[in-house]
Parts: C-alpha cells; structure tokens; sequence
C-alpha cells in the first residue's frame, strides 16, 4: 500500500501527475471528487478533468465525508483524491471541526490496504491575505498539508508540470 501526496499551485499539472500516478497502480482506479459545481466556473473545470480521464474510472463525488469513502472503496484498484484543499472548504464552510476530520484521515491511510494518491493546493507561497477568513483557510490549508505529508510514504511538488520528490 502507497499513500502519496502530491501539492503544488494552482494549474501547476498536480492532478494530471496524480491521475498517471494513479493509474499505474494494478486495478481499476477509483476517483473521489470533492468539488461541488455550485456555479458554471466550477462545472467548466469538473467537466475539464472528467474529459481528461479516460472512461475505465470509477468515480465518487464526496464533499465531506472522505474517511468513509476511502474506507468503504478499500480493497480495489487506487483511490485518487482531488483535492483535499476543497474538502478542507467543504468542512470548513459546514461548520465540522475541520481538525478532528483531518486528523482520522491521518489516521486512517496507514490503516488502508489499497494505494491512495491525495492532492492538495499549496496555498502559503503568496502574500498574507488581507482579510480573516482567507487567513484562516490559509493556515488551515498549511496545517492540513502538514499533517497528511507527516502520514503520507511519498510526497510530491509539482511546479510548472514537473514534479520534485520530497520525501
């Protein structure tokens, strides 16, 4: 079993060097989604990755409830998760004790018997947010990364399409 986390900026290529990843492993790959199209920018870019992909995935829509997913998805071919960063807003913006949420994932990936390929936004390399609730998300955002890169085997950062090892 491999978990693997992979960050980077924003149209850096992470989820395409996720989705190869991915696929590499035996089985038919499952992709969980955590995005929710509530406007037409987003059902642009969930329709973008849907076109990339080839057919032969299994896809699962899951905006918050991401243990229970992976969990019940243990056992097949590599879970893809794209992207953390959303799932973090999606907690966040329900109200869930996003902490505890990110700690039982941390918890749970040792305990899986299938890959899991994780993607998340590194979002602290800019300049300090001008307002609370975009600080907030940023050092969640950070805290999160840290956690589930402490959990993970390997760790990516893709820049410009090109990813460095880091651990």
């Amino acid at each position: 079993m491999a978990v693997i986390l992979i960050t980077g900026g924003a149209r850096s290529g992470k989820s395409t060097r996720a989705e190869a990843r991915a696929k590499a492993f035996p089985g038919q790959p499952v992709y969980v989604a955590t995005a929710e199209a509530l406007d037409a920018e987003m059902e642009a870019r969930i329709a973008t990755h849907r076109a990339r992909r080839e057919t032969d995935w299994i896809e699962r829509e899951v905006p918050l409830d991401l243990v229970q997913v992976l969990v019940a998805t243990d056992g097949g071919g590599a879970r893809l998760v794209d992207c953390l960063t959303l799932w973090l807003s999606n907690l966040m913006h329900a109200e869930r004790d996003w902490e505890s949420e990110v700690k039982d994932l941390a918890g749970a990936l040792p305990r899986l018997k299938s890959p899991v390929v994780l993607v998340t936004n590194e979002v602290g390399l800019g300049i300090v947010p001008d307002n609370a609730l975009a600080r907030s998300f940023r050092d969640a955002a950070g805290l999160m990364n840290q956690t589930i890169a402490a959990a993970a085997d390997e760790v990516e950062f893709v820049v410009a399409g090109l990813p460095m090892k880091l651990k």
